[in-house]
């Protein structure tokens, strides 16, 4: 008889979730960066630029009460112009607003069950996080080719 797995810890499940949700997005044809500073002071789990310009900002939930602590959620939604939930297969789905997508993961698996609305950017919105999400990009290269020469890079993207 096989060992029963032990259930992941909340970072874990949450890691796994994310690196499964960037896959989605790479299967899509979507550009995934983790952890974008988003001009309002929050933090996207990840935000994805798609092929035709726009972007998806996917919130990673590890379970009910991740979810239920963190209302902010909304506050996304004006910097993007897709907003989705990554849960696993053991969320109660039911939680998750309707108005929002939803990508479910399975170990690195992930499949979309709901569409987001699309909800489009204006103009000057969509140019600074086009902006913001390509000089991270770029920084986030550049610190893996040259750590120690990117630092005054890093500064300047957090000052921003």
């Amino acid at each position: 008889m096989p060992p029963v797995p032990l259930p992941l810890a909340r970072p874990d499940r949450t890691e796994l979730v994310r690196r499964a949700a960037a896959r989605f997005c790479g299967q899509m044809g979507w550009a995934p960066v983790h952890e974008m500073p988003l001009p309002n002071g929050r933090r996207a789990d990840i935000m994805a630029l798609r092929p035709d310009g726009g972007f998806a900002c996917i919130e990673v939930k590890s379970d009910a009460a991740d979810f239920l602590v963190d209302s902010k959620w909304p506050e996304y939604r004006t910097f993007c112009d897709a907003l989705y939930f990554a849960v696993d297969e053991n969320f109660p789905l039911p939680l998750l607003p309707e108005e929002t997508g939803l990508i479910v993961t399975a170990h690195l698996e992930a499949a979309l069950l709901r569409d987001a609305p699309t909800h489009p950017m204006p103009p000057t919105r969509r140019r600074t996080i086009l902006l913001r999400f390509a000089r991270l990009a770029a920084v986030r290269l550049a610190t893996l080719e040259d750590p120690a020469g990117s630092a005054g890079l890093l500064a300047a993207l957090r000052a921003e």
